[in-house]
Formats: C-alpha cells, structure tokens, sequence
C-alpha cells in the first residue's frame, strides 16, 4: 500500500484531474480539470466558476469522486478517491488559491463573484498499477 505521501507526490507530478460529480437524475457526469493547487490532509482543492454546471450540481448533492492517472509507455497507474465535495466562497481560501494568471477567467480578480474554490474530501480510494488494484480507506493510511 502506498503511503498519503506517495500518493500526493504522484498526484502532483499529473497535469490533469477528472472530478465526477452526481447531476439531478442521479447519473455521474464526469470533467477534466487542472490538477489540485493544494492538498491538506484528506482534501483537495480545485477552483472553477460559482456559475458552472459542476458546482450547482455539487451545492446540490456533494458526492464526488476525483480520478489521476500517469499512461507511460509501458506502465498505467491511476486512483481513484471517492468523498464530498463543498463549493467555497470565503475570501480567505479564495486568496490562498488564487494565481496571476486566474485574472483570464476572472475578469474582477480574486473578488469575482463567479470564482469559487472547490474543496473535496477523499474518504476512500482504489489504487491501480501493474494490473494490481487495491482498495483502502483514507484514515488507515500512512501520514504524510
């Protein structure tokens, strides 16, 4: 079993993140994001638009999973977290997440109304690598 700390060094080295949230029919609906820009204890934390599909779907119902993956030539290794996602508007995390950058899709800045902060909470996960998969719990992981 990998340690938490080997699982956010792997986590931090992909540029992608694909993050499933549950629409009003009950079905997944799955997207592509950026990578978390942070990772504290069991949480992850994304940002995206307070107006977006994903985050109204997630002030609805906030059970998500977050998928990462590494396809290398001759190795695939993915996990897969499962857990709840919150949709944050306080200025504080929204400050600590912001980047120069963010100011593209936020014409106003890091007081845009439409910048939020996604915070999910992995309970549990499935790890894969070398056509091995294993199960575990957040809680009975290694500390970083």
């Amino acid at each position: 079993m990998k340690t938490k700390e080997q699982i956010y060094e792997f986590i931090q080295k992909q540029k992608v993140a694909f993050i499933a949230s549950v629409d009003e029919d009950g079905y997944p609906n799955m997207k592509a994001m950026f990578v978390p820009r942070k990772i504290e204890g069991n949480s992850f934390y994304f940002t995206t638009n307070t107006s977006s599909m994903r985050a109204k779907q997630f002030m609805t119902n906030p059970k998500a999973s977050v998928y990462f993956y590494n396809k290398g030539r001759f190795r695939y290794e993915g996990i897969m977290f499962t857990g709840n996602m919150e949709v944050l508007q306080d200025a504080e995390i929204k400050k600590e997440i912001w980047r120069t950058g963010d100011s593209m899709y936020y014409r106003e800045g890091v007081t845009d109304p439409d910048y939020c902060v996604l915070k999910f909470t992995a309970v549990k996960g499935r790890h894969y690598c070398d056509l091995k998969t294993e199960s575990f719990n957040m809680e009975d992981l290694e500390p970083q």
